[in-house]
């Protein structure tokens, strides 16, 4: 309960379920991840995890990335900014104080 109450007001963007498990995914299993192995891994449609994409990619926390072996090919690829969003979610978890979450908590309550 800590751990979403912290990220309810850490106010950062809300994220979906489904936006969690697809970020997750994407930086938690070994890629190279695509739309298609995506949807199959979550069990939902291609259309909902291009909306989902779609979302993360505006927050900076995913991005599209053409293959150069072949162009007709997209993987999602991290981010710096999603990197840095997950490692604060995960102080939110382990209640560690050092991550960026938990100092954006401590200022916005002063």
């Amino acid at each position: 309960m800590q751990t979403l109450v912290g990220y309810v007001r850490s106010g950062r963007p809300d994220l979906t379920n489904r936006q969690m498990a697809l970020l997750m995914l994407v930086y938690l299993t070994p890629g190279p991840h695509t739309v298609r192995g995506l949807a199959q891994a979550l069990g939902v449609s291609k259309p909902v995890v291009t909306r989902a994409l779609n979302t993360l990619g505006a927050l900076g926390y995913l991005r599209r990335e053409r293959d150069e072996a072949d162009r007709r090919n997209i993987f999602i690829a991290h981010t710096d900014v999603g990197a840095q969003f997950l490692e604060g979610f995960g102080g939110l978890i382990d209640g560690d104080a050092d991550h960026a979450i938990v100092r954006q908590l401590r200022h916005a309550s002063a």
